[in-house]
């Protein structure tokens, strides 16, 4: 969250648990017991097509569907399920609803719980302390460092995730996108703005 400082660059040695990981990587792949391109393309699933093209799909049918909408802010669990999207890491969540009195933001604020099946892995910023301290104390100042400037009379809430239970931001659908089809907007909905730290731009 801290602007770096140019007058002092340099590469910081890997973090212990970053370490390890390569350690074992590299240890599975000597071995022969994963493949490199494989290991490749589960990553690849996770960063780019699981997620978060998945919560994109479902914010997509929400904006489309009013009935859809109104089962995924009552059971977002089942809902988000309906569309074949759950498992380990997203096995109960709860959706909350931007609106123009309220916007929301996730946080885990001990760790780095976060919906795989719907955003895919989580961004680093996100497993970040600052990030997870500041969320919390500061979120208007941390909105407005990821762009986002929320209007005074517009309420800012916070949401903790945990082990039990994760969040998924509904964003506001953008004006001027009446007439686009459910993959039209699914490809406008960003990582970001179904975390609560963005916003998704009307098309021009």
């Amino acid at each position: 969250m801290a602007k770096h400082d140019h007058t002092h660059e340099h590469t910081a040695p890997p973090s212990d648990p970053a370490l390890r990981v390569k350690a074992l990587e590299s240890l599975l792949l000597e071995k022969g017991v994963i493949d490199a391109e494989a290991l490749d393309e589960i990553i690849d699933t996770y960063e780019n097509k699981t997620g978060p093209r998945n919560g994109a799909a479902v914010v997509a049918r929400a904006w489309v569907d009013p009935d859809y909408k109104k089962r995924l802010l009552e059971d977002g669990t089942g809902a988000i399920a309906e569309m074949g999207f759950s498992g380990i890491q997203g096995e109960d969540m709860l959706v909350v609803e931007n609106t123009a009195e309220v916007h929301n933001m996730v946080v885990c604020t001990l760790c780095s719980c976060y919906p795989w099946p719907t955003l895919g892995l989580p961004p680093v910023w996100y497993k970040a302390a600052p990030y997870r301290s500041r969320a919390v104390s500061d979120p208007r100042g941390v909105l407005a460092e990821f762009g986002v400037e929320i209007a005074d009379d517009t309420e800012v809430r916070v949401w903790d995730s945990n082990a039990e239970l994760r969040y998924l931001v509904l964003p506001v659908r953008p004006e001027g996108t009446d007439g686009m089809s459910e993959d039209e907007l699914a490809a406008m909905v960003t990582r970001d703005s179904m975390i609560g730290t963005g916003v998704i731009q009307a098309p021009k």
